[in-house]
């Protein structure tokens, strides 16, 4: 009886010991389900998100296929609108061309023409018989035609004269027909140091422009003189004209010198003959300027560089 006690408590504890182990064995295995579950649940949201990722990359991918698109399309356009321009530009420079080779085909023309219009003038004043008393008129008429040609040049004129100071005025005075206008008296002065001072120019530019404020000196003379004062100034010969004429007002200094102007229209000229002078003198190294201290008339300074 005993033993039969003790074989059914043997019986029961094995029982025992084998629903404990099922159980552990079946926790364990809830336990080792349930990190299953979790891990592929991971594994489902890792995929999720990658697929998630995928698409957006797909989306930016064709976002970027769309836009390639269109900045090959813009560079497509550009190089159109650059092989235009291109173009207009090839035109704008061949027509460029094409002005400048006429442009510099009449230079060419004018400057033959203004070298003939001189060598005739020139020819004319050097045939005048200065004794007859319409010779100045003539000669004051050759210059005008000469300025008129000549009021736009701008390039150094050549010096290849070395010539006297009183050999310029005496061809001046000459060409001018001043020694014949009777309104106003004439007087030429040469101080001493200048009698001897000999100038490198270009003597027949030179006459002209002086002989352009002998002719303003008359224009604006009625009565008094007008003097003609050499002298020599530093390292610059001179030729001073003044007159007891209307005068220039100070404000009116370096307008008259520009083309085409006049002051009083009730006098002949052409308003070039003042600005062709000082473009002359400053061609040859030199200037003219009013002085605008003279008071009584006019003081016109014409210098020359020694």
């Amino acid at each position: 009886m005993i033993w039969l006690v003790v074989s059914l408590v043997i019986i029961l504890l094995i029982v025992c010991i084998i629903l404990q182990m099922k159980i552990k064995h079946s926790r364990e295995q809830e336990a080792e389900g349930k990190q299953l579950l979790e891990d592929y649940q991971k594994r489902v949201n890792e995929m999720e998100k990658l697929l998630k990722d995928y698409r957006s990359l797909e989306q930016n991918f064709d976002n970027v296929g769309q836009g390639y698109e269109e900045a090959l399309m813009a560079f497509d356009k550009m190089e159109e609108e650059k092989q235009k321009v291109l173009k207009v530009k090839e035109a704008i420079e061949k027509q460029s061309n094409e002005v400048m080779a006429a442009k510099q085909k009449l230079e060419e023309t004018m400057l033959k023409k203004k070298n003939m219009i001189e060598q005739y003038a020139e020819a004319i004043k050097q045939k005048l018989d200065y004794t007859h008393p319409n010779a100045g008129n003539i000669a004051l008429t050759a210059n005008q035609i000469l300025n008129v040609i000549d009021i736009e040049m701008e390039q150094p004129l050549r010096c290849e004269d070395n010539v006297m100071a009183q050999d310029i005025a005496a061809m001046a005075i000459q060409e001018s027909g001043i020694q014949s206008y009777q309104k106003a008296e004439f007087k030429c002065q040469m101080v001493e140091e200048a009698q001897a001072t000999m100038v490198f120019t270009n003597s027949k530019h030179a006459v002209r422009a002086l002989v352009a404020l002998l002719d303003n000196a008359m224009k604006f003379t009625a009565q008094g003189e007008i003097l003609l004062l050499i002298n020599v100034a530093g390292s610059n010969l001179e030729f001073c004209v003044e007159d007891t004429g209307t005068g220039v007002l100070s404000d009116y200094a370096e307008k008259i010198f520009e083309p085409y102007v006049k002051l009083n229209d009730f006098f002949e000229g052409n308003g070039i003959g003042l600005t062709v002078a000082r473009s002359i003198a400053r061609r040859l190294g030199g200037d003219i300027r009013l002085d605008t201290d003279y008071r009584g008339g006019s003081r016109f300074v014409f210098s020359l560089p020694i």
